[in-house]
Order: C-alpha cells, then structure tokens, then sequence
C-alpha cells in the first residue's frame, strides 16, 4: 500500500483495496518549486491536492495589503479551497509552496468520478468533511478559549519542526497574534 493510499484509508476510512488503488491512481503527481503558487486568489480552485512532501501556506492579503495565514500544511495533509472547489467560486486563498514540495492532485472532474467507484464514497465524503469541520471547530475553540500564550505553547509542542523551516511572522498570523506579540512569548 502506498503512503498516498495510508493517507486516504486513514481519512475517508476501510476502502476495499482495489477500489483504493483505483482511486489513487486518479491521483497525479505533481511537484511545485519553493515560493510557486498552486492557487492563487480569485481564481477556480478546480483540484484537491495531498502533500507527500514539503510546506505550503494558505494565506489571504486583506484590502489593507495584510496577509493573514489561514494554515501552514505539511507531509500528510489535503489542501484546497474547498469553497471555491464545492461551489465553483472565486478562490478566496492563495496556496504558495515554502520549500520545494511535492504532492498529489486529483482534479475536480476525477473527484467527482470516485462516487462511480466506490459505492459508499459518499458516506466517506461525509464522514472525512465532518472530520475537517471538527478540527476547525477545535482551532476556532482554541482561539476563543485559550491565551495567546497557550495557544503557543500548544502549537510549539505539535509542531516544534515548522519553527525552523517557516517565516515565524506566518506562524503568528496563524495563531492570531501580532509579530510582536509572538516574539515577546518566543522570549519568555
């Protein structure tokens, strides 16, 4: 079994395993340079994209030229602007790669043959976007619930290895604090 097809199990859950390596070869590989964009804002998102290897922003410049970090995805992660891909808007994300990174994309076309392949795929589309829901319902709780301190600590201790591989002000926008905010917490 391929990690590309690990990954899958173990987010849309038990998939028959020729079903599986029928949908992981819609899958294309596809490698993106450090600093390329997979998706820039206002354009169609048209993919969902497995990072196999690598760093990616999602990120939004406010009207005011603020950028403000959505996420920071790595190995082992989907990426997407699921509302531009869903209901073919604008994307309101640029997805930027921050080292050379590789990953897999299936286009939405392909995405919407898996339903032909896997009889149950809608009841796993289900379950892996309430899976999605809940973590954001976690980072919005957290965000409401803890300090800015706390939610540093906690986002140092999961993800210890990002902290020397990506500009630190991301992080902060991430976490919702200002730069210096995230400097003076860094100090303490």
């Amino acid at each position: 079994m391929s990690e590309l097809e690990k990954y899958i199990s173990s987010y849309f859950g038990v998939i028959n395993p020729n079903e599986l390596a029928l949908v992981s070869n819609l899958f294309k590989p596809q490698k993106i340079s450090r600093n390329e964009f997979l998706l820039q804002t206002s354009e169609q998102c048209n993919f969902l994209s497995f990072i196999q290897k690598g760093i990616v922003r999602i990120y939004v410049i406010t009207e005011e030229g603020k950028e403000v970090t959505q996420w920071i995805s790595t190995q082992g992660y989907f990426i997407t602007d699921l509302s531009s891909l869903v209901f073919s808007t604008p994307a309101r994300w640029n997805i930027q790669a921050l080292v050379d990174t590789e990953i897999y994309t299936i286009d939405k076309k392909a995405y919407q043959e898996i339903g032909n392949i896997i009889p149950q795929w809608h009841k796993l589309e289900k379950l892996f976007i309430a899976r999605c829901f809940t973590i954001l319902e976690d980072r919005i709780f957290s965000h409401l619930s803890m300090s800015a301190e706390e939610r540093y600590q906690f986002f140092f201790e999961n993800n210890k290895e990002l902290f020397n591989q990506v500009p630190l002000q991301y992080i902060a926008s991430m976490l919702g604090m200002s730069a210096e905010t995230f400097s003076r917490i860094r100090k303490k």
